[in-house]
């Protein structure tokens, strides 16, 4: 057989069954609207009022939900202006530590190099003292020495003198 017989065949039966199912779809649709009694005009303002009733409701739960996203939303900033000015707050204190320890820091390097000064004004002070006291020793040695000098030169003049005034014995 051909292929375009085949086709054909095909479609003759296909349709033939499609008038079968349309039918029976019409009857079932029928049915139910002979079967059911026509509504009156109570029913229906009836219906359309409980519409109304449930897209006013339906508008109502609309406000709330947005009314609630938008107290969500109002906490939610509030929150983080909250958390913001903690942080804020929090890198104030820190700051000021800082500077409160970088200011003692400061404190602490004056008083140390005033000690250090200080130790040195006083090394200072004991080095002139004891170059005072050695001047002051040297100054006496020399002193006795020039003395013993001036003893021994008066001595040798006083040998060197001939005479008897010199060196006169008491009788």
């Amino acid at each position: 057989m051909k292929l375009a017989l085949v086709t054909r065949l095909l479609a003759a039966g296909l349709v033939l069954l499609l008038p079968i199912t349309p039918c029976s779809a019409e009857a079932a649709v029928g049915k139910t609207s002979a079967d059911s009694p026509t509504m009156s005009n109570e029913d229906l303002n009836a219906i359309s009022e409980r519409i109304r009733q449930t897209g006013a409701k339906m508008r109502a739960d609309l406000k709330q939900a947005r009314a609630r996203l938008e107290a969500q939303k109002a906490e939610q900033e509030a929150a983080r202006l909250q958390q913001a000015k903690k942080e804020a707050a929090s890198q104030a204190r820190a700051q000021q530590e800082a500077s409160m320890q970088a200011e003692t820091r400061k404190h602490q390097a004056s008083l140390e190099a005033q000690r250090t000064q200080d130790a040195r004004k006083q090394a200072q002070q004991q080095a002139d003292l004891k170059r005072q006291e050695a001047l002051a020793k040297a100054q006496a040695k020399a002193e006795k020495q020039a003395a013993r000098d001036r003893a021994a030169q008066a001595l040798q003049a006083a040998r060197q003198s001939s005479g008897v005034r010199a060196f006169a014995e008491a009788p």
